[in-house]
């Protein structure tokens, strides 16, 4: 059973389902995942926490953690890029818990050693990707004026359910970072993967979708872990 701690979005959360069922092979209802969706939105701002010293979504997002285990999930995923400035302590001794950016890394290019990325303030600041990345890695991001009057209003767009608002506003930055000399641009916050998608925009094939790349990581354990308990030495005695 796969426990989601969503709500951060609420659309984003509804992506990532689609696109773990997107990502999950099946010839029938019954060899799709089970899955449990914790989505609750009124939890603290996680940018205030890291960039103001606000308070703390941490309490919050371990009771979403434990409600989930409580209700059977035997592994975990987050479909916040931001929210994983605190997947160390909500991954300690619990069920397995795939890391978004672990995700991304086992999709990029290889020997990609300049790489966009499109994130919220608070990811960076945290620096949730370059701290578990190659350290050879040289992310471009977008400057100051161009995270102010774009990427924030972008991702405030989807949001607010304006999500083509926000594709017109993002779809420029990622423009701008491929021909800074970014090998693909990784999308870093998953409202952006859904402004880009409702534009339509002919760039995604030259992102990293972090929302799709956790859906395909999660199928990958899913699938090891119920291959591992079809084995018959890994049954129980009866």
């Amino acid at each position: 059973m796969l426990g989601v701690i969503g709500g951060m979005g609420p659309l984003a959360s509804a992506d990532f389902f689609r696109k773990l069922i997107d990502a999950t092979p099946a010839a029938c209802d019954e060899d799709h995942i089970p899955v449990l969706i914790h989505s609750v939105p009124q939890l603290p701002s996680r940018p205030a926490a890291i960039l103001r010293n606000g308070a703390s979504p941490l309490p919050a997002l371990m009771m979403a953690r434990d409600r989930l285990v409580a209700a059977g999930a035997t592994m975990l995923a987050m479909p916040c890029n931001t929210a994983h400035h605190w997947h160390a302590e909500l991954a300690a001794n619990s069920v397995p818990f795939p890391h978004i950016a672990d995700a991304v890394a086992f999709e990029l290019p290889p020997q990609a050693m300049y790489v966009g990325i499109v994130a919220t303030a608070a990811t960076l600041a945290a620096r949730i990707y370059d701290q578990r990345l190659d350290p050879r890695i040289e992310w471009l991001a977008p400057d100051a004026h161009t995270f102010e009057s774009a990427v924030q209003p972008g991702i405030d767009a989807v949001k607010r359910n304006a999500a083509a608002d926000g594709g017109r506003m993002l779809g420029p930055v990622v423009a701008a970072l491929l021909e800074r000399g970014a090998a693909c641009v990784v999308l870093a916050c998953t409202e952006v993967p859904l402004a880009l998608d409702a534009i339509a925009s002919p760039l995604r094939v030259h992102c990293v979708d972090s929302t799709a790349a956790l859906a395909r990581s999660c199928v990958r354990l899913w699938r090891e872990n119920a291959a591992r308990s079809d084995r018959p030495d890994t049954l129980p005695n009866l």
